[in-house]
């Protein structure tokens, strides 16, 4: 059945009555706890990535990595990367891939892309609240991109860590509308801060945003932050 099944998705579209792929969903769930089963469905998945079947089929495949994918993946997923068809769904997978590889190969590709590609990429590695990223996405803050610009602040936020806060004050960023979406960025780090018990590196972080330069709404923002950082 499952042989049959993957045959099957050598033609597979969306349009496709979805009970043919089956066996392969009943193989996902199936094979949890049963390490040469799900090794042997990994490669057989990864293996139709780089076969030439459709782009239906590699999507499919690439969202049932999403839920078995190791570090074995890796590999095939990064290399659809900078693919304009199926970059997102190769870094979908790659976010829910614990495995470290998978965060360094996102980290490899931020530099192999641009545009739409690399806003996702960026996204991805903010997802996986990837500290070794700070540097590098640190980097595009002040991007000509507004896109990538903003991308980068919010992964930043999302990534959560002092030195990610730090990395936006530092960064000043300048394109339209930048400036708020930072300040917002350094707010959930602080709250993520806070959050961890690092209470004091959480207060300088709301200090830094509660002065008279900054809009209104942030400095409230600041104030309860410090409020709750005093336990009150």
């Amino acid at each position: 059945m499952l042989d049959e099944a993957f045959e099957a998705l050598k033609t597979y579209d969306w349009g496709t009555d979805p009970k043919v792929l089956a066996p392969i969903e009943e193989a996902v769930v199936t094979s949890h706890g049963n390490a040469d089963a799900r090794k042997d469905l990994e490669t057989r998945l990864a293996a139709v990535l780089t076969s030439g079947v459709s782009r239906d089929a590699k999507d499919y495949a690439c969202r049932k990595l999403m839920l078995i994918g190791t570090a074995q993946s890796v590999p095939t997923l990064a290399g659809l990367l900078t693919d304009n068809d199926l970059s997102h769904m190769a870094r979908y997978a790659l976010e829910r891939i614990p495995a470290a590889e998978a965060g360094q190969a996102l980290r490899d590709a931020l530099s192999k892309v641009s545009g739409p590609l690399q806003v996702g990429v960026i996204g991805s590695l903010g997802a996986r609240h990837d500290a070794e990223a700070t540097a590098p996405i640190a980097a595009l803050l002040n991007n000509a991109d507004p896109s990538i610009a903003r991308a980068a602040a919010i992964a930043l936020g999302d990534i959560g860590t002092a030195e990610a806060a730090k990395a936006l004050a530092d960064a000043k960023p300048s394109a339209p509308g930048a400036a708020q979406v930072a300040a917002d960025a350094t707010l959930a780090c602080a709250e993520d801060l806070l959050a961890a018990g690092k209470k004091a590196e959480a207060l300088a972080v709301y200090k830094s945003l509660a002065g008279e330069n900054q809009p209104k709404n942030v400095r409230l923002a600041a104030t309860r932050g410090m409020l709750a950082c005093a336990g009150k």
